[in-house]
């Protein structure tokens, strides 16, 4: 098979491309990777060695973020060719309509969160057919690698990751609306209604805010008020990230900080907080993380997906103590593979963190089976079956006849709840049966159709 991948201007997604680039190479295809920020004639990956190797059938093209799909000399040769395109999105849908209405024929669109397959099902069901979850993987480090001893490590609890400060990311999005402040206010309440209630996800958030102002609006209106929530979701996210920080911060727990934008937070100028640096290398973080007893994760407000931040840090042989989404709830069990607290009761975090500090014992075994788990299930190894499974047009991950018929006896059970209206339990009972049967379509639509009765 003849695949190409997609240099860009973000170099975590690089480093991802090299993961997959090196998967595919030892399953024996053939792979380019053409870098799209325009590098000179001579390397190896520029447009014009691109232009060689696509002179010839290319199977599969796999890209992040929608990068591959962006230009029209790309979706041309990708369906001069019958190209199957794998588009990963590590972000919401919200910030990639356009891509979403103009892409290739054979077109694949992979999220990391179950909220995100129901948006693009329910908003671009002609626009988009092909749409299924994915979760995110973690890298697994060379054989050879020592593990650190736990006891031996030089960070109680380390977070990679930004900061901005919220109110800038509001304030942008006013500048941006200052002819249409009755849209701004609308914005505003949507922002104060994820602060209120946390479970809420962007889709639902808003929803609500229409509902409380009286409003109707036609799906095109509403597909553009969604695309303009972009810098509400970074607001809410930088919030939450600020609030985890702070209240460690104030308990006085030894707390490491990678990533930039921390001085514009007052509580890390505190003697038990530490800046290690504002930016390094993606594959770089995975050195500081296996010398980490914690490793903090807030959730990107992905309320039911996967970060790959919780992945990498039990590859490297640390505990990941994160806020809760319901994937992951179904995946883990909280204090046996993994460590959560509740964004509505951080009061309980420093408590939940110290009591981890004070028993190594208990949180290497929990690293221990997290690490089985994750090195078996969710590695790049995985990703790159399951993108090939999408090639030969198999559903990901392959399913035992076991799993199948007792996913089927679920599902005639969900039939009989929602034929007596019983929809809240029918969701509870079809969100595990996604985790069952991911990608089953038969599944994705009931569930379509129960979150359409509950919203």
């Amino acid at each position: 098979m003849r695949i190409a991948l997609f240099y860009t201007d973000i170099e975590s997604f690089n480093f991802f491309v090299d993961q997959l680039d090196h998967e595919f190479r030892n399953r024996g295809n053939e792979t380019f990777i053409f870098d799209m920020t325009d590098p000179t004639e001579e390397s190896p990956h520029s447009y014009a060695h691109f232009v060689e190797f696509a002179s010839a059938k290319i199977d599969l093209a796999v890209c992040f973020d929608g990068m591959c799909v962006r230009q029209d000399v790309l979706i041309e040769t990708w369906d001069a060719w019958e190209t199957v395109v794998v588009d990963i999105l590590m972000d919401p849908p919200l910030r990639f309509h356009p891509t979403l209405l103009r892409h290739s024929k054979h077109y694949r669109l992979f999220c990391c969160d179950r909220d995100h397959v129901d948006y693009v099902q329910r908003y671009f069901p002609q626009e988009v057919p092909y749409v299924d979850f994915m979760p995110h993987v973690g890298v697994v480090p060379p054989q050879d690698s020592p593990v650190i001893p736990y006891a031996k490590r030089k960070y109680d609890i380390l977070f990679s990751g930004t900061y901005y400060r919220p109110q800038d990311r509001l304030t942008e999005l006013h500048q941006s609306l200052e002819a249409r402040p009755d849209i701004w206010e609308l914005y505003q309440l949507m922002y104060q209604n994820l602060l209120t209630d946390s479970d809420l996800n962007l889709e639902q958030a808003l929803l609500l805010t229409l509902k409380q102002k009286n409003l109707s609006v036609s799906a095109d209106t509403l597909r553009i008020l969604f695309s303009y929530s972009e810098n509400v979701d970074w607001a809410i996210r930088m919030y939450q990230r600020e609030r985890v920080i702070t209240v460690l911060a104030e308990a006085g727990l030894e707390l490491y900080l990678l990533g930039r934008g921390w001085e514009n937070l007052s509580c890390t100028r505190y003697p038990n907080v530490h800046r290690i640096n504002d930016r390094i290398p993606y594959g770089q973080t995975l050195a500081h993380m296996a010398n980490a007893k914690i490793n903090l994760n807030v959730f990107p407000w992905f309320k039911s997906g996967t970060h790959d931040r919780v992945f990498n840090t039990l590859l490297q042989h640390s505990l990941p103590l994160t806020d809760r989404s319901t994937w992951a709830e179904e995946y883990f069990t909280d204090g046996e593979d993994i460590a959560f607290y509740d964004l509505k009761h951080l009061e309980r975090l420093p408590e939940i963190a110290q009591d981890l500090l004070d028993h190594p014992a208990k949180a290497e075994a929990m690293i221990e089976k997290g690490y089985e788990k994750v090195r078996r299930e969710l590695t790049w190894k995985n990703c790159a079956d399951w993108i090939l499974d999408t090639v030969s047009e198999q559903r990901l991950p392959k399913i035992s006849d076991e799993i199948m018929t007792f996913g089927n006896q679920i599902k005639q059970m969900v039939i009989g709840l929602t034929a007596n209206g019983q929809w809240e339990e029918a969701y509870r009972m079809i969100e595990q049966l996604q985790v069952l049967l991911p990608g089953d379509p038969e599944v994705l639509n009931m569930r379509r159709e129960i979150m359409g009765h509950i919203l």
